[in-house]
């Protein structure tokens, strides 16, 4: 950890030495950060409230924990969010963005933020753009329902405690019933679908990707303009994202079988 200066700023340490944590651990509780740290469990308390304050912890979604929040992913890339995560991903967004022309991604669930990790743009000259580190509601993009059809009920309860949720456009989900309803049929169909919710006008398709823990767990998903997005098109690109998921990675172990 290196000297202990005299000008240290005592809460300041607590709190860099506890986002250090993140690096190793999904997920902490205040007992857990206290005990590791060595500090009182209010302590812990109130810096992981900080933390949380500004982006860089969530709740987890039993809501006894905390895990790393999108600031903290975009600037420290916890475990899970590196090097070699992004090696194994990249053959299969090289692979995703030549079978469907369009914008492909992979994204990872934060909390209720999705979060874009990598992705490929399309060559078309109208397209949508990509935007690697951008972190949007979950509930209002196809990638972020798809991650969120692999919770149970009452840990989506949990995740959203209140019945009205964010309305990003018109088209987005206003009540946490509505979004239940449409993560049932997400988990009967396997892929999720985005129509303008997110953003105007921008179609999307997810399916899984890979992962056993928030770390890993992505979403691959493909994007277009509302006029290459109709119901046959995204369908289509579900059976092409699926079939580039499916590649092996350099451990010559499918993504799906770790799922």
């Amino acid at each position: 950890m290196g000297p202990v200066r005299d000008y240290t700023i005592e809460s300041l340490d607590t709190g860099l030495r506890l986002m250090r944590l993140f690096l190793t651990h999904d997920a902490l509780t205040v007992s857990e950060a206290a005990a590791l740290l060595d500090i009182g469990r209010s302590t812990a308390h109130r810096v992981l409230s900080t933390l949380e304050g500004r982006g860089f912890a969530v709740r987890d979604a039993s809501g006894r924990g905390y895990c790393a929040g999108p600031e903290l992913v975009r600037l420290g890339r916890p475990a899970g969010f590196g090097t070699a995560v992004r090696e194994r991903v990249g053959a299969v967004l090289d692979d995703a963005v030549r079978r469907t022309g369009e914008t492909v991604q992979s994204v990872a669930l934060i909390g209720d933020r999705v979060l874009v990790t990598d992705g490929r743009e399309s060559a078309h000259a109208v397209r949508v753009v990509l935007e690697r580190g951008r972190s949007r509601p979950a509930h209002a993009t196809a990638g972020g329902k798809l991650l969120l059809s692999w919770m149970t009920t009452e840990q989506i309860r949990a995740l959203y405690p209140r019945e009205r949720l964010e309305e990003v456009t018109p088209r987005t989900h206003g009540s946490r019933s509505a979004l239940l309803a449409e993560l049932a049929e997400i988990r009967d169909r396997g892929c999720a679908f985005g129509r303008g919710e997110s953003v105007p006008g921008v179609y999307t398709v997810a399916v899984p990707l890979t992962g056993s823990t928030w770390r890993d767990r992505l979403a691959l998903t493909a994007c277009a303009p509302a006029d290459r997005g109709d119901d046959t098109a995204l369908s289509r690109r579900a059976g092409e994202l699926r079939q580039s998921a499916a590649l092996p990675d350099p451990a010559g172990q499918r993504p799906a079988d770790r799922s």
